[in-house]
């Protein structure tokens, strides 16, 4: 962790939703007057689309997976280093993972493939991580102990599984059989370097629905946010010091569960998050100044 040089981290599964999570920060920090460094954890993939696809399959015939979850798919030593590095000079690099046509125009490169590295913009407040990784803990390498603020975005599983098969068929043009296999290709990765960072988190933002989800790989259509609920435990409750009674007249429809958890309707997951996070923000920029 560090006083100059603070690291806020998005944390959460593949089709978890943790880029929506930016519209929230781009509030805060334009309130705050906040310059981020924006690092994408795709960037940190080992290797290119194509060259995932001829490794995936020549470990699945010795009977193994390499996926995107799992240290052999990741550059985890480099992310440990650009924290690292960032939290004691603000400097680093990063680079961006082509996931579309979309974002190919935007860099300059085809579809799956990954752009040169490049050194973080100068002068940043702080740096602002979302994706795979942002808590993740090995023998190897300890990323999350850089950290300022770890957020934590899993729906629940069938959930999860409903929204990565969708992204994929209508983002990655997928079939459902192909994503499907991805997902199970991936568990002993996602048991052992997804899930354990959750446990790490300052907050978890949970999406649960109120819909029949129970059978996933046949579900035609992602639960919208009035079908669904978000579930908010605060993990650190020194860190985030939430006003619960506050937070429920704030946001009208919602509940405690727990002492240290309040439910909300996920169409106002946004806004909670701002209300309980800019707190934090405002903190990490006053202590970076002071």
């Amino acid at each position: 962790m560090s006083k100059k040089h603070p690291i806020v981290a998005v944390t959460g599964s593949s089709g978890a939703g943790t880029s929506n999570v930016k519209t929230a920060f781009e509030h805060i920090f334009r309130r705050e007057g906040a310059v981020p460094a924006i690092v994408e954890g795709d960037g940190f993939h080992r290797y290119d689309r194509r060259q995932m696809d001829e490794i995936a399959a020549a470990a699945e015939a010795e009977g193994r997976h390499v996926t995107h979850f799992g240290p052999e798919g990741n550059l985890f030593e480099e992310l440990e280093a650009l924290f690292r590095e960032y939290s004691d000079k603000g400097t680093g690099k990063r680079r961006y993972y082509i996931h579309n046509g979309e974002e190919a125009v935007r860099h300059g490169s085809q579809p799956g493939s990954l752009t040169p590295w490049e050194p973080l913009p100068k002068d940043s407040d702080l740096l602002f991580y979302e994706g795979l990784h942002g808590g993740v803990v090995t023998d190897a390498v300890n990323v999350a102990q850089y950290v300022d603020l770890l957020i934590g975005v899993t729906p629940i599983i069938n959930l999860e599984w409903i929204q990565k098969i969708h992204r994929d068929r209508s983002v990655r043009g997928y079939t459902s059989e192909n994503a499907t296999k991805m997902i199970l290709s991936r568990m002993h990765d996602y048991t052992h370097y997804i899930t354990p960072q959750f446990s790490r988190t300052d907050i978890n933002f949970q999406r649960v629905p109120t819909v029949d989800t129970s059978n996933p790989f046949a579900a035609t259509e992602i639960p919208t946010n009035d079908e669904s609920f978000s579930v908010i435990h605060i993990r650190n409750r020194n860190k985030i010091q939430a006003d619960f009674r506050y937070l429920l007249e704030m946001l009208e429809g919602s509940f405690m569960s727990a002492t240290d958890s309040i439910v909300v309707p996920a169409g106002k997951k946004i806004f909670a998050m701002q209300l309980m996070l800019s707190p934090v923000i405002h903190q990490l920029m006053e202590r970076k100044s002071s």
